[in-house]
């Protein structure tokens, strides 16, 4: 679509700090399952790289264990019978001690390969999770973005997605290690103790309930933290570009006591999160160190009695304990981790789960045709800047010249099912009429031309497209079969020449140029530092409105669309520039079916239908001298006479 970015539609704009994720999105069931989904993709892509990290991580566990079971060995068998030797032998102890440190050294390397990995595995999640979340984004309606701030979204791609990341790349593999540790450690366990062990099982059971009572706690606040970030940062990014409008009049104190409130809010669920995520640590360590105290007391005491624990079991086992309180506590750690890593994989997998545009029915085809002397058409690959629908047959397909009729038929719609905006809409127009689109601020305007381009559905009704139901076209070949100029213009960061081509990417300098002369917007063009090459930035901030609305209408006059929609196209041009740009208006409307809205009704007197809406009705339609005989609604208007509202 000409003159318009991807994206953009009436009603999009940063919004307030109480909007959330709406609309049609579908919330995952619960915490498990949004890990089970997440741990589902990261199978799908790195299964062989997650084989070799659980490998390590089997690895390194074994010479952990292997270097405390030793301890045993060294004790018993070479550090008390040496001390009883006259000449000690130190060589077999020199030996198995070269031994361990090969082994050692084997998990040392497997733990580096592991962190290696897992960065690869993270990174890459990463760069996936969020060219499938933009590539979705791209395809979801105009109404999502309606529902939902652009801050709130950005927070999902910055704040929840990097902490999917942490999740991935640290938090579940420690958890998977802390797993094999705790059940290797206790099975060695058993073999030195087992009434120990017992003990020590016993002891613990009272550090993981603690844990899950306290995390259990966290989980809340920790959602709670990302929906409130979320709605910060919407309410930053409406600052940020509302800012003129604040210091116009002069709200800087009223916008900071609201950001105050918003601040406050985040803090407190974040401080209510960590308050609670914080003291599992410390509870922990005082319960690890309280299982190791009590478990060497009894021990000593059972080999001090002769009950058969040697000095090097011992040892050895209040060893594995700490091997073993240590990933349970470690798990404690990460649960905090996890819990707000999936509260934010459920932002993203709520945007994912939103319902992109059903074009399930779309089969009807925009082409380039190339029209003989007999009227017959054919497709071809060239650009011609002739069209016609490509409509599949029963014997394949038939070609139809694309004309630009819209017409509308009985039609009801509202934005949302409770509340109806447009009330038995009935519009015919013909191939080539610029058809006005008149009315008071909130008639249905622009809801009209929003149902042209299919950016909402309507609930009852046809509307037909060249005696094609809109529904049958797929809506690419739909919008790009009209040319859109909004009145609230968005410019990319990138060169005037670029801007321009937008409207169509493979346009020459020439054609771009061209356009721009049409449209009377060269000569400012040229005046600028670096012509065609200025770049522009923040919007086109180093632009005036006019001069960015003249930008936008060059970028619609290179697309050459067969239809074209104006939505007040002017309004942001002096009368005197409005005047120059007139003519190549008109050259670029010119046998091409028009829809303008307009308030400054000197604009449409030319129009081949006025439509006067109000309300959400069609209350008059004719030429602009019918309807002056008329004298009613558009009479109104027009001279001023007669308005009370």
């Amino acid at each position: 679509m000409a003159g318009m970015g991807p994206g953009m539609g009436p009603g999009m704009r940063g919004g307030g700090p109480g909007r959330r994720m709406q609309g049609t999105a579908k919330m995952p069931p619960g915490g498990m399952k949004t890990a089970a989904r997440l741990l589902k993709m990261v199978l799908g892509t790195y299964k062989w790289s997650l084989l070799v990290v659980a490998i390590c991580i089997l690895v390194t566990t074994a010479t952990t264990l292997t270097s405390t079971l030793f301890t045993r060995t060294l004790i018993d068998d070479y550090i008390a019978p040496l001390s009883t030797e006259a000449n000690p032998d130190f060589g077999p102890l020199a030996v198995t001690l070269f031994k361990l440190a090969a082994v050692l050294l084997v998990g040392v390397a497997c733990s580096y390969l592991n962190s290696r990995l897992m960065i690869n595995v993270s990174q890459g999640m990463l760069l996936k999770l969020r060219e499938n979340l933009f590539e979705h984004m791209e395809s979801l309606p105009i109404k999502f973005f309606d529902q939902n701030s652009h801050g709130d979204v950005m927070s999902v791609y910055t704040n929840d997605v990097d902490s999917l990341r942490q999740m991935v790349g640290s938090s579940l593999p420690n958890v998977f290690s802390s797993l094999i540790t705790i059940v290797a450690t206790l099975t060695s366990m058993l073999v030195l103790n087992w009434q120990l062990t017992l003990l020590t099982i016993a002891l613990t059971t009272v550090m993981v309930f603690t844990t899950k009572w306290l995390g259990g706690r966290s989980a809340t606040y920790f959602r709670r933290q990302q929906n409130d970030m979320g709605a910060m940062n919407g309410f930053v990014e409406e600052m940020l570009t509302g800012q003129k409008v604040v210091k116009t009049f002069c709200h800087e104190d009223e916008a900071i006591e609201e950001f105050e409130i918003l601040n406050e809010k985040l803090r407190d669920s974040a401080y209510n999160a960590n308050k609670v995520a914080n003291i599992v640590m410390p509870i922990n360590g005082n319960l690890s160190n309280l299982i190791y105290v009590t478990c060497a007391t009894v021990g000593a005491l059972v080999a001090l009695g002769g009950g058969g624990l040697t000095v090097g079991t011992l040892v050895s086992f209040l060893t594995l304990i700490k091997n073993f309180t240590q990933p349970v506590s470690q798990i404690s750690n990460q649960v905090n981790s996890v819990v707000a890593s999936l509260a934010g994989a459920e932002r993203v997998f709520r945007i994912m789960d939103s319902d992109s545009e059903d074009d399930s029915q779309g089969t009807v085809k925009l082409v380039n045709v190339e029209e003989h002397a007999d009227g017959s058409l054919t497709e071809t690959p060239d650009v011609t800047h002739s069209w016609a629908w490509k409509k599949p047959v029963d014997e394949g397909f038939e070609l139809i010249k694309q004309q630009g009729e819209v017409d509308f038929s009985n039609v009801d719609f509202g934005y949302v099912p409770e509340k109806q905006v447009l009330f038995d809409i009935d519009l015919d127009t013909e191939a080539g009429q610029k058809v006005a689109l008149v009315g008071g601020t909130g008639a249905g305007k622009t809801t009209i031309t929003n149902l042209i381009n299919r950016f909402y559905d309507i609930q009852d009704g046809k509307i037909l497209y060249d005696n094609i139901p809109i529904t049958q076209i797929c809506r690419t070949d739909l919008r790009r079969s009209l040319g859109m100029v909004l009145q609230e213009t968005h410019l990319f960061t990138g060169t005037v020449m670029e801007n321009i081509s937008y409207g169509r990417l493979d346009a020459t300098d020439q054609e771009c140029i061209e356009a721009a002369k049409l449209v009377h917007a060269h000569d400012f063009i040229s005046r600028l530092a670096q012509g065609y090459n200025t770049m522009l930035n923040a919007d086109g901030g180093n632009l005036s409105q006019g001069e960015r609305q003249l930008i936008a209408i060059a970028r619609a006059a290179v697309a050459n669309p067969p239809a074209l929609i104006l939505d007040e196209a002017t309004s942001n041009i002096d009368t005197r520039t409005e005047r120059m740009i007139q003519q190549g208006m008109d050259s670029l409307m010119k046998n091409r079916s028009t829809f303008v809205i307009a308030h400054r009704l000197s604009t449409v007197r030319n129009a081949d239908i006025i439509v006067v809406m109000e309300r959400g009705r069609i209350i008059e339609q004719g030429t602009h001298d019918e309807l002056i005989a008329e004298k009613g609604r558009y009479y109104q208007l027009y001279t001023g006479n007669g308005i009370t509202d």
